[in-house]
C-alpha cells in the first residue's frame, strides 16, 4: 500500500492543481476539491487558533492582530524533510520564489490577502496556498479558516458575523472535511463557538477532533479534566490538550522548538494532566492528524476515484457538445467548413421535408393564402354590365362587330387574367419568407454551427442570396404561366358556348340583329368570360404551386449552397480559418474544460500510480 507520505503528497498536489483552475471549495456540490479529504481549523476570535498552527509547524509564521486577522482561507500543506536540510516556504501565487525568512511570509500572507479584499476588513473564500518543507514537521494538510465572531466591529460590514459562518460551515459540512475545534480551556465549553458549529455539522463526532488551549491560563484550583477525559462533551476522537507560547514569550521572540519543550515539559510535570502526557501538546496533535488524514485519504480512494471517472465522462460529453479544436492546416479547416456546411444543409431538409416543424407552412400558403387571393380579385367589377358593354363597344371602334365580338371577348379575358399576377407574386414572396426563416431556424438549430458565428453568418448570407435568386426565378416563372393564358386561349370553351342555346327567362334564338347591343347580350358576355377566367383560374391554382415549389422548394433543396461550395474552396488558409473564427467565450470555455479534463485524468494516474505501491 502508499506510504503516509505519498498519499498526502498526492492529494498536497491535486489540491493545488484545482485552486489554479478555480476550484478551490467552499462551494456548493462536490468538486474534486471537496472530494479530497482535509483538515479544516475552526475556532472563535481569540481561542488560539493561530498559535496552535504555528505551534504545528514550529514557527512563528501568520499575522497577529485585534479583530479579524485571517480573511481568506489559508490552505497549509506541510512537507517533512530530511533532517538537516533547511526550512523554506512558497506560495502557489509565487511558485518561483522560495522563502526562508518567516516573517517575510507573514508579511506576504498579509499582503496577498490584501490582494483580494483591499486593506477593508471584507473576506473572501479565494485561498491562499502555503507549502513549508521542513524537518520539524510532520506530512499534514491544514485549512485555517476565519475566527468566528459574534459582533461586527468597526470597519465591518453588518453582515461579517453570518458571512464567516457562512464560509467556514460551507468547508465543515463536507462529508470528507476533518474538523479541528479550537476552543480555550478557560471559557465554557458550552459556550464554544467551534464545538458550537461542529456538532451542527458533525452530530455524531466521527469527523471531529476536539483541541483545548490556553490549560495554563484556567484560574487557580481548576482543570480541564472533564473536557480533555470526554465527560463534558464526547467525541469520538480524544481531545488534546495544548499550551500556547505566552504574550511574553511571544514579545521575546521565544523559539518555537523551544516552546514545544517547554509544552511538553508542561504536562510532564502538572499533578492534573501528567498521566495524559503522553496524548497533549502541538506534536502529538500533529502525529494523530497525519495519521488520520493518512487513513481517511486511503478509505476515500474508490470514491475519489468514481467521482474523477464520472466528471471526465461529463467533460468529454461537454467537449463533445460545444465541439473538439480545428486543425490549423487549410485542408482540415476546409473539411470542417464542408461538414458544418453538410449538417445545416441536413437540418434544413428536415424543416422542409416534415423531420422538424416549418416546411407545412408552405403548403399552407398554396392551400389557404392563393385561393384567399383569388377569391378577392375584383372580377366582379371588371365583368360588371357597365364595364362590359363600355370594353366591347370600345374594342369594336367605328365598325361594330358582325357576329361575336371577339375583340372584346379577349380584352375582358386579357383585363381579368392579368389580375392573377398579383396573387402569383404573392406566393411566390410568401413562400420566400418562409424558406427564409426555416434557414434562420435551422442555422439556429444546428448544434455544431453554435461554436462558429463568422461561419453562421457566412452561411446565412449564402443561402439568403440563392433564396433571392430562386425567388427571381419563380417570379419569371409564374408569370409566365399567366401570361400563357392569355397568349393562347381554350378555343374549345367558346366553341361549346356557340353550340349552347341561350338561357334565361329573356332568351329568344329569334331575336333581331339589333338586339345584340342589349343587356342581356352584353350580360351573356360577360357570363361567359367570367365561365372561362374560372377555368384558367382552377388552372392556375394548380400550376402556380407546381412551379413555386419547382423553383423555389426544390432548387433550396437541391442547391441552396452550391455557391458557397464554390466560393469557399477558391478561399486562401487565412480566410478559411476567419470563417472558424469562434466565440471568444465558448473557446474560453473550451480551454477551461479541457485544462480540468487534463486535471482530473492526470489525478487518475497518479491515484493509480500511488494508492497501490
Amino acid at each position: 500500500m502508499a506510504t503516509m507520505e505519498s498519499l498526502i503528497g498526492l492529494v498536497n498536489r491535486i489540491q493545488r492543481a484545482c485552486t489554479v483552475l478555480g476550484d478551490h471549495g467552499g462551494g456548493d456540490g462536490m468538486s474534486l476539491w471537496e472530494a479530497l479529504p482535509s483538515v479544516a481549523v475552526v475556532g472563535g476570535q481569540s481561542s488560539g487558533k493561530s498559535s496552535v498552527l504555528e505551534s504545528v509547524v514550529g514557527r512563528d509564521f501568520l499575522p497577529r492582530g485585534s479583530g479579524i486577522v485571517t480573511r481568506r482561507p489559508l490552505v497549509l500543506q506541510l512537507h517533512k524533510t530530511d533532517r538537516g536540510q533547511s526550512e523554506y516556504a512558497e506560495f502557489l501565487h509565487a511558485p518561483k520564489r522560495k522563502f526562508t525568512d518567516f516573517a517575510s511570509v507573514r508579511k506576504e500572507i498579509s499582503d496577498e490577502t490584501d490582494r483580494i479584499t483591499g486593506k477593508s476588513k471584507q473576506i473572501s473564500n479565494i485561498p491562499i496556498h502555503l507549502s513549508i518543507y521542513s524537518p520539524n514537521v510532520v506530512n499534514l494538510t491544514l485549512i485555517d479558516l476565519p475566527g468566528l465572531t459574534k459582533v461586527a466591529v468597526e470597519g465591518q460590514p453588518e453582515t461579517i458575523v453570518e458571512d464567516i459562518e457562512n464560509m467556514v460551515r460551507s468547508y465543515v459540512e463536507k462529508p470528507n472535511c476533518i474538523i479541528l475545534a479550537i476552543s480555550p480551556a478557560n471559557q465554557d465549553i458550552a459556550t464554544s463557538d467551534a464545538i458550537k458549529l461542529a456538532r451542527e455539522v458533525d452530530p455524531s463526532g466521527d469527523r471531529t477532533f476536539g483541541v483545548l488551549t490556553k490549560l495554563d491560563l484556567m484560574d487557580k484550583g481548576t482543570n480541564a479534566l472533564d473536557v480533555l477525559e470526554g465527560r463534558s462533551y464526547r467525541l469520538q476522537h480524544p481531545w488534546v490538550g495544548i499550551v500556547n507560547r505566552s504574550q511574553a514569550d511571544i514579545n521575546k521572540n521565544v523559539d518555537m522548538i523551544a516552546a514545544r519543550r517547554k509544552e511538553i515539559e508542561y504536562f510532564e510535570t502538572s499533578p492534573e494532566y501528567g498521566h495524559l502526557a503522553s496524548k497533549m501538546g502541538s506534536e502529538y496533535l500533529a502525529k494523530l492528524l497525519s495519521q488520520h488524514l493518512e487513513t481517511v485519504i486511503r478509505q476515500r480512494i474508490p470514491s475519489i476515484i468514481a467521482l474523477i471517472n464520472k466528471t471526465i465522462d461529463e467533460l468529454n460529453a461537454e467537449l463533445d457538445r460545444i465541439g473538439r479544436p480545428i486543425a490549423v492546416d487549410s485542408g482540415a479547416q476546409l473539411y470542417t467548413i464542408l461538414e458544418l456546411c453538410r449538417a445545416f444543409d441536413r437540418v434544413f431538409k428536415e424543416h422542409l421535408d416534415g423531420g422538424r416543424p416549418g416546411g407545412d407552412r408552405i403548403y399552407g400558403v398554396f392551400d389557404h393564402q392563393l385561393p384567399a387571393a383569388l377569391k378577392k380579385l375584383p372580377l366582379d367589377r371588371h365583368l360588371s354590365l357597365k364595364n362590359v358593354q363600355k370594353v366591347v363597344s370600345e374594342a369594336d371602334g367605328y365598325q361594330p362587330h358582325l357576329i361575336a365580338p371577339e375583340q372584346g371577348y379577349r380584352r375582358l379575358i386579357d383585363g381579368s387574367i392579368n389580375y392573377f399576377k398579383g396573387p402569383a407574386e404573392a406566393s411566390v414572396d410568401a413562400v420566400h419568407l418562409v424558406l427564409k426563416e426555416l434557414v434562420r431556424k435551422s442555422i439556429v438549430a444546428t448544434e455544431e454551427l453554435k461554436r462558429f458565428p463568422s461561419l453562421q453568418a457566412d452561411i446565412a448570407n449564402a443561402a439568403n442570396e440563392a433564396l433571392e435568386r430562386f425567388r427571381e426565378e419563380s417570379r419569371r416563372t409564374v408569370l409566365r404561366l399567366v401570361d400563357m393564358e392569355s397568349s393562347y386561349l381554350t378555343v374549345e370553351f367558346f366553341r361549346k358556348l356557340h353550340l349552347e342555346p341561350e338561357k334565361g327567362p329573356n332568351a329568344n334564338p329569334n331575336v333581331p340583329n339589333a338586339d345584340r347591343y342589349s343587356d342581356n347580350h352584353f350580360r351573356r358576355i360577360g357570363s361567359n368570360v367570367s365561365a372561362y377566367i374560372g377555368m384558367v383560374c382552377d388552372t392556375l391554382k394548380n400550376t402556380i404551386p407546381k412551379a413555386v415549389v419547382y423553383c423555389q422548394v426544390r432548387e433550396a433543396k437541391r442547391a441552396l449552397l452550391n455557391n458557397f461550395y464554390a466560393q469557399v474552396g477558391r478561399r486562401e488558409k487565412e480566410q478559411l480559418g476567419a470563417m472558424l473564427d469562434e466565440d471568444p467565450a465558448l473557446m474560453e470555455k473550451r480551454i477551461a474544460i479541457a485544462k480540468r479534463l487534463e486535471l482530473y485524468k492526470s489525478a487518475r494516474d497518479e491515484i493509480d500510480a500511488v494508492a497501490w505501491k
